[in-house]
């Protein structure tokens, strides 16, 4: 079969895309990309990775994508880091393709010089400054809509934020109540500070949600763990009551975990604090792939500490909807020998 794909940009592709002729070959298991004639190598290469993308989204049981196509193309492939040479020719793993930063992030960051320092007593690496726009885009299949993460950085983000720390829902957990002045003073606060990094989460480009996240050793968090110095936790509240249930969860918390290992390479774990008693919540983190590893006390409340470790996410494919759950069922061997 044959097929003009788009390029895997972070907008969606542009019109140049359609000239890119991809066949589709092989099985489920190792499906072959072929490149049908000559192209400008960026062009073909992005297209190349967006058919990756489809064919890895939803599927756990692609082990290998064999790929067809010039040297130049299957170079910038190499060069992506996305695909291995192997014999005459080079093949896409998943697990390389999924940690492509470049493919989902449209102002991907090289690592930050490491350079340690500390706060309050606090020893942590240096962070970046913190980010403007859309860090993270994704197409998701099973909704057929464009995911997407961004800064509180356009006209009514303050007031939409307040709007929905003053729903009783979310206030009753969050205990952010509170006037739109005091949550403008709280959003610059965090966005001051390179340790935090407010986000709301779109659906083609409506805001559905809050998330705010953290490095680990400076938060509350850090003194009461051992905290590795690039690990990240995060909290969320869901505004829109429509963007509940499994579908949307299987989107936005999978593609929240993969924007934190892809934003910082050197981030090996994900922690999270819910509540301890708060039951259906945990039960959502362990079937996405998140593992409970201590209890711990703060002065408000007593929480579960979770995690959830880069190579689980890697490994399993936790990006794929019912992927955790999968996890003690035989499976083939991931990178091919």
């Amino acid at each position: 079969m044959t097929d003009a794909s788009r390029p895997g940009t972070h907008d969606g592709g542009t019109d140049d895309a359609a000239r890119v002729s991809l066949a589709l070959d092989g099985t489920r298991e190792a499906p072959v990309i072929r490149l049908n004639g000559p192209g400008d190598p960026a062009e073909a290469a992005a297209a190349i990775l967006a058919r990756a993308e489809a064919l890895t989204a939803a599927d756990t049981r692609v082990l290998r994508i064999g790929v067809e196509a010039d040297p130049d193309t299957a170079g910038r492939l190499l060069a992506l880091g996305a695909a291995r040479r192997i014999g005459g020719g080079v093949e896409i793993l998943p697990g390389l393709l999924w940690q492509c930063a470049a493919r989902w992030l449209p102002a991907a960051r090289p690592p930050f010089p490491e350079l340690f320092t500390v706060t309050q007593g606090r020893r942590h690496p240096l962070r970046p400054e913190t980010p403007a726009g859309t860090v993270y885009a994704r197409t998701i299949p099973w909704l057929g809509r464009r995911l997407s993460f961004r800064t509180l950085t356009e006209p009514g983000d303050v007031i939409l934020f307040s709007t929905w720390m003053n729903d009783p829902r979310v206030a009753a957990v969050w205990q952010e109540t509170g006037t739109l002045e005091a949550h403008a003073a709280y959003i610059a606060q965090l966005q001051a500070d390179p340790a935090t990094l407010p986000l709301f989460g779109c659906l083609d480009g409506a805001p559905f949600g809050y998330f705010e996240l953290y490095w680990a050793r400076e938060s509350r968090l850090g003194p009461l763990y051992e905290s590795g110095p690039y690990d990240r936790g995060w909290h969320v509240a869901i505004g829109d009551d429509a963007v509940r249930g499994r579908p949307y969860l299987s989107a936005w918390l999978p593609s929240l975990m993969h924007y934190l290992f892809l934003d910082e390479p050197r981030t090996q774990r994900i922690v999270g604090e819910p509540r301890a008693d708060h039951a259906q919540q945990i039960r959502n983190l362990h079937a996405s792939g998140f593992a409970t590893i201590a209890t711990v006390d703060f002065p408000h409340k007593r929480a579960a500490l979770v995690a959830l470790s880069r190579a689980h996410f890697v490994r399993d494919r936790l990006w794929v909807p019912g992927a955790a759950a999968a996890d003690a069922a035989p499976r083939p061997p991931y990178v091919p020998v």
